[in-house]
């Protein structure tokens, strides 16, 4: 079914990319941009409704960070993270917080320290409205996207992120 068929390429080029693997990785994220082109039809099984162009560019987000992270930047990380902003429809709030946590810190990973101060500033109001540990967990990818610069923008996103993470203290790994 195109849909499952679409989901686990999206999933499985996101492995690759964590595991340093540029061409599977583009592969298989490959696949399924163009699955989801097609279109995933009527019959879509209720598990895998929520998965869509949405998830997909989070995903490719995700996966981009994760390349760049390695030291294997294709694209900017931060494009796939305004990209899942710009689609995602109200009524996820836990993953548009997630989606603004990664763009902020994609921003400070590509050098742009003040647009991720700002896109940051933005993650933490609307994390701050959210109880989630793995929101807050992300916290900690944030702090140490935004380690390397000394500013005071900077350093009000490195409090507000530590005071945050110290709220809702969390065991699971960013």
């Amino acid at each position: 079914m195109p849909p499952v068929k679409a989901l686990v390429a999206s999933q499985t080029g996101r492995v690759h990319a964590a595991l340093g693997d540029e061409r599977q990785a583009e592969q298989h994220l490959g696949d399924a941009d163009e699955l989801l082109a097609d279109g995933l039809g009527q019959d879509v099984p209720g598990w895998v409704a929520y998965f869509d162009v949405v998830e997909h560019a989070g995903t490719r987000a995700v996966s981009a960070r994760d390349l760049a992270g390695l030291g294997r930047p294709r694209k900017r990380a931060s494009t796939h993270f305004e990209d899942a902003l710009k689609l995602r429809k109200p009524g996820f709030d836990r993953v548009r917080v997630m989606d603004r946590v990664g763009l902020a810190a994609a921003l400070f990973d590509e050098r742009e320290a003040e647009r991720g101060a700002a896109a940051a500033q933005q993650a933490l109001d609307d994390a701050a409205r959210v109880d989630s540990t793995l929101v807050a967990s992300r916290l900690n990818t944030l702090l140490d996207a935004a380690r390397p610069y000394e500013t005071a923008a900077v350093d009000e996103v490195r409090t507000r992120a530590r005071d945050l993470v110290a709220a809702r203290p969390t065991t699971i790994a960013a």
